[in-house]
């Protein structure tokens, strides 16, 4: 099969790109590290105006979706501009809270859809933590067959990168819905937050070649731009084939979402082991990672002792790289996944 995205896609991409590229994301970034969720929530809602959010929430509550590959695609750019918030978070509460259905799925979907609402949330079996609660409107577990909505953000932990903190939610919180459809959502959510931080991943390596490209071509050494040395070349090769076969691993993930979706009992199945797009993503969420790493190494390598100081913008995608590796799925529990699909 010949996959290749439409021009509406593509141009949904472009545009995304200009609308981020206006928004100077790593003034957004230092302010949302700083406290100051303003300029962030600010940019958030003109991402939903542009449909990102409800890409995930069904028509039935405001969205368009779920549309994966156009999710895909949302967030590659996203990734690249290094978007800071719970987006991968609040793109999986849509798919949870759709499952869920009930009361909660009336009260919070319609505001994912238009960016009113910024949500976190943890699955059991993905770790403890929910990235940026402090900034959610809601925070969101699931133990069991239970979902609850936690009462508060909790104590925050210590994060590799400061712009994208990590809480593990106070305990406790009424039970919002229960049962076992919440099995399955849950199921369907750890997915889609998999999915998505595959495709943050995938876009941060690629600005992060970008950048290191653009540099080796300035700095010199003996007279001659250092990108003239075939060191330097072949480590570039390198970033850029692992970063280019990610692409088709984390697009083919997204039509199998896609056809998760018509597929009848779609998001059941046992603990251990469940059917359908589970192995796709995690393979594309271990390829993208581990390429948004290297892309990382190779930035960090290439940019010599400039690539640590504070002042250099492309610092918080360096520090970006390996907690979008780890997060919904370390490379090695993600093997673990392939292979049992």
């Amino acid at each position: 099969m010949r996959f290749l995205l439409t021009d509406e896609q593509r141009e949904f991409g472009r545009s995304l790109d200009a609308l981020l590229t206006a928004a100077d994301t790593p003034a957004v970034l230092r302010a949302w590290a700083a406290g100051d969720q303003g300029p962030g929530r600010a940019l958030w809602g003109r991402l939903a105006d542009a449909g990102v959010f409800a890409l995930a929430v069904p028509e039935a509550y405001g969205g368009v979706g779920p549309l994966p590959v156009e999710a895909a695609v949302a967030c590659v750019e996203l990734g690249r501009h290094a978007v800071p918030g719970p987006v991968a978070e609040t793109l999986a509460a849509g798919v949870l809270l759709a499952g869920a259905g009930g009361p909660v799925a009336e009260e919070w979907l319609p505001g994912i859809a238009s960016g009113a609402a910024v949500v976190s949330l943890t699955l059991e079996g993905y770790g403890p933590y929910a990235p940026d609660a402090d900034a959610a409107d809601a925070v969101f577990t699931v133990t069991g067959d239970e979902l609850r909505l936690a009462p508060g953000p909790g104590e925050p932990s210590a994060s590799a990168d400061p712009a994208r903190r990590l809480f593990r939610p106070e305990p406790g919180g009424a039970p919002v819905a229960k049962g076992p459809a919440i099995r399955a959502a849950a199921r369907a959510a750890g997915d889609t937050a998999a999915f998505a931080t595959a495709a943050l991943a995938l876009g941060c390596g690629e600005e992060l070649l970008r950048a290191t490209v653009a540099y080796v071509k300035q700095r010199t050494q003996f007279g001659v731009p250092v990108g003239s040395f075939q060191a330097v070349k072949h480590r570039l090769a390198d970033t850029l084939l692992g970063l280019e076969f990610a692409r088709p691993l984390l697009y083919g993930a997204a039509v199998e979402l896609a056809s998760e979706v018509s597929r009848p009992g779609a998001g059941t199945g046992s603990a251990a082991g469940p059917p359908g797009a589970g192995a796709a993503v995690a393979a594309a969420k271990v390829t993208a990672g581990e390429a948004g790493y290297a892309a990382a190494r190779t930035a960090l390598q290439l940019h010599g002792a400039i690539g640590y100081t504070e002042e250099l913008d492309l610092a918080w995608w360096l520090r970006r790289a390996r907690p979008l590796r780890d997060a919904w799925g370390t490379p090695s529990v993600c093997r673990a996944r392939v292979l049992a699909g």
